[in-house]
């Protein structure tokens, strides 16, 4: 038998056991309701819709594109920075369109990152965030996140015990799976510390539009000189409510930039043109559609949350994301995440996904992803009501 020493560092996907799980549920014939897998299940903006059929017609959009991006949507990209963050970025030197954020994060690891290097990640968190730099073949070492301690200081103290010092703070606000959120302080404190031990920071604002009750998230680049130490990642995935179509960008640091784009140019050509042309819409576009979005969510959080505290199991409501994160009630707890996970489907007929999945630090959660419409949203309560 090969050995493939990537793979072999690849734990099992956990969140796939549970997908599984339901998918076997539902081929017997089980009425699932589905909170795993944060996949939006809202149809994207018609107007985004309509100028991808429009250019699809046109025979010169069919040949290969740029791996970049092309040139008008990178602008866009720069323009929507500016009016939303006031933030200058050179759609040239300091922006780059990738397939999903996804795709793009786990490139730039492999362009900035390799075997004897050290890289911060917090715990829990979104899996590509840590497996990433492990396919990579860095070392991920991780800082906890938890509600009652101060991250950044769990950050300092991580940093503080490493020899040799990392090189790579991957960082994601408002948060996967947690939902915390930060202001523009926490950011300028990132962008000192970076500059003091010559780090590179990355962080992923895939939630910066999915925001409730006047929270408004803030832009690493915000924060002065935080383009002299890192990128940040921004997906249309959920603002736009685009999963499927697989957009996604890198702004920031030109030398970062430049990493990725040189590896990028070696393994794609850019994703279909008519896809950046109706992107490029998306984001010069009025932003009614991505609000009426997040109060579709916030609407939907409230039900959840609301009906599970009705119930006895009280969670605090996130000020931002598409998830909820629910501490598993105390009577549960020594069961785990995987198991309170499938004694939900079992007996609620509702999946979620266990904490376990995003790292150590999660295993006394589960996240809720809100993809499920209002009235769907209300059975699952029932349904959770009769398995506790």
């Amino acid at each position: 038998m090969h050995k493939f020493n990537r793979i072999e560092r690849l734990p099992p996907y956990i969140l796939s056991t549970v997908t599984q799980w339901r998918n076997e549920a539902r081929w017997r014939g089980e009425d699932i309701i589905d909170f795993g897998m944060g996949n939006p299940d809202l149809p994207t903006p018609k107007h985004i819709v309509d100028k991808m059929l429009e250019a699809t017609k046109k025979s010169r959009n069919h040949r290969y594109s740029a791996s970049r991006g092309i040139r008008k949507l990178r602008l866009a990209i720069t323009d929507w920075y500016k009016r939303n963050y006031d933030v200058d970025l050179d759609p040239e030197s300091e922006a780059i369109v990738t397939i999903g954020s996804k795709e793009g994060l786990s490139h730039l690891a492999l362009a900035i990152s390799g075997p004897g290097d050290t890289v911060l990640v917090p715990s829990p968190t979104y899996a590509i965030h840590y497996y990433a730099f492990i396919i990579s073949g860095a070392d991920v070492v991780s800082v906890p996140l938890t509600k009652n301690d101060d991250f950044f200081e769990a950050l300092l103290d991580t940093f503080n015990r490493l020899m040799p010092k990392p090189k790579i703070i991957v960082i994601n606000f408002p948060h996967n799976p947690t939902t915390a959120c930060v202001d523009l302080e926490f950011f300028k404190r990132v962008v000192a510390f970076a500059k003091e031990h010559n780090l590179i920071v990355i962080h992923d604002l895939a939630y910066a539009d999915i925001v409730f009750d006047g929270y408004k998230a803030p832009s690493f680049l915000q924060a002065p000189g935080a383009k002299d130490v890192g990128v940040e990642f921004y997906s249309l995935s959920k603002s736009y409510n685009m999963p499927g179509w697989r957009v996604g960008f890198c702004v920031g640091n030109r030398e970062i930039i430049a990493a990725l784009a040189k590896l990028k140019g070696y393994l794609d050509y850019g994703m279909f043109q008519p896809i950046q042309i109706a992107s490029v819409i998306a984001l010069n576009g009025p932003d009614d559609c991505v609000k009426e979005i997040s109060h579709t969510y916030q609407r939907r959080r409230d039900i959840l949350v609301n009906g599970l505290g009705r119930i006895g199991w009280q969670i605090e409501k996130p000020k931002a994301t598409m998830f909820v994160w629910a501490e598993i009630p105390d009577a549960y707890k020594k069961m785990g995440s995987m198991d309170f996970s499938k004694m939900l489907l079992e007996k609620g007929k509702v999946a979620v996904s266990p904490g376990i999945g995003f790292g150590e630090g999660g295993d006394n959660y589960v996240r809720f992803a809100l993809v499920e419409n209002e009235h769907r949203t209300r059975q699952a309560v029932r349904g959770i009501k009769g398995a506790l």
